[in-house]
């Protein structure tokens, strides 16, 4: 069978250098390298004749783990996907919402702790989400908006990620176990056309210490792809997922290509694809798009 190797870094010179060491590795699972094909500067692409994925995926991450170079093997047919679906908090924004949230309420060291063991994993996701959000019970909502304007970015390449998928067909989605009043702001500045999270409840001028329910968590994630997929009449796959999270991973699981986003080592060891390395741009280069094809407006 045809498949693809897509070698991403950073680093202008790592991808190529790479290749000294990917064909050897290649060669001892029975897989033919066909010729590079350049993406862009820090990307390249490589067709590979082989009689299966893992055993390709297998040896090229083996080989590359100690370089700073992202790796994606997939089928070669089909790796143009139309519909994307994406984790909020840590995958298109550099932040989590509600740690910042907890920051102007005087609870970060509390809640961040939380959140880190819930997105390991660790603790029940839905049980976690309502002891964090009781902690900013009195927080202004006028505090809300302050934390969007002063801690809230895109990570680099989010907007050129839902840009260039949607202008070649695809449909953006932004799924989040965080909040709607941050998910439809995000969605408007990085381009995605529709937007899913969890709701906080109003008292008054201020937080009222819940969130509505039913919270969106690990499996209304992989509804929303579900969902979305059929509505557009698509297989799954013909989906991606990214994110970070334990609360991703039945989506990322799911998706034709799941993909680990700077992940928790629970999500990394599962995901078909992990991104350590590069910026989310990675996942147009792992679907075959070249630099060139990038819209960056």
């Amino acid at each position: 069978m045809q498949i693809a190797l897509t070698l991403v870094s950073p680093d202008p010179d790592a991808a190529q250098q790479a290749l000294a060491v990917l064909a050897p590795a290649l060669a001892g699972c029975h897989a033919r390298v066909k010729e590079p094909r350049p993406l862009g500067p820090v990307a390249l692409d490589l067709l590979v004749e082989a009689d299966a994925v893992a055993p390709v995926r297998a040896a090229a991450e083996a080989v590359l783990s100690d370089r700073a170079v992202d790796v994606c093997v997939q089928p070669w047919n089909g790796r143009r996907k139309r519909l994307l679906i994406a984790d909020m908090d840590s995958t298109i924004i550099g932040c989590e919402c509600i740690d910042e949230l907890a920051d102007f309420a005087g609870v970060k060291d509390q809640v961040s702790e939380i959140t880190e063991r819930a997105m390991r994993g660790e603790l029940d996701f839905e049980a976690a989400l309502r002891e964090r959000v009781a902690m900013l019970k009195g927080l202004p909502l006028a505090d809300l908006q302050r934390a969007y304007d002063e801690r809230v970015r895109l990570n680099r390449g989010a907007r050129i990620l839902v840009r260039t998928m949607t202008a070649n067909g695809a449909k953006a989605f932004l799924v989040s176990g965080g909040f709607s009043f941050f998910t439809s702001r995000v969605a408007q500045a990085a381009g995605f056309q529709a937007d899913r999270a969890n709701t906080l409840i109003e008292a008054g001028d201020s937080l009222a210490g819940t969130v509505g329910e039913p919270i969106l968590g690990r499996e209304a994630k992989l509804a929303a792809l579900n969902e979305e997929a059929a509505a557009l009449g698509l297989d799954l796959a013909e989906t991606l997922a990214v994110g970070d999270g334990a609360n991703d991973l039945a989506m990322i699981g799911a998706a034709g290509l799941g993909v680990a986003y700077r992940a928790k080592p629970i999500v990394a060891a599962q995901a078909d694809a992990k991104v350590d390395h590069a910026d989310l741009t990675a996942l147009l280069h792992f679907q075959g798009y070249a630099v060139s094809d990038f819209v960056t407006d």
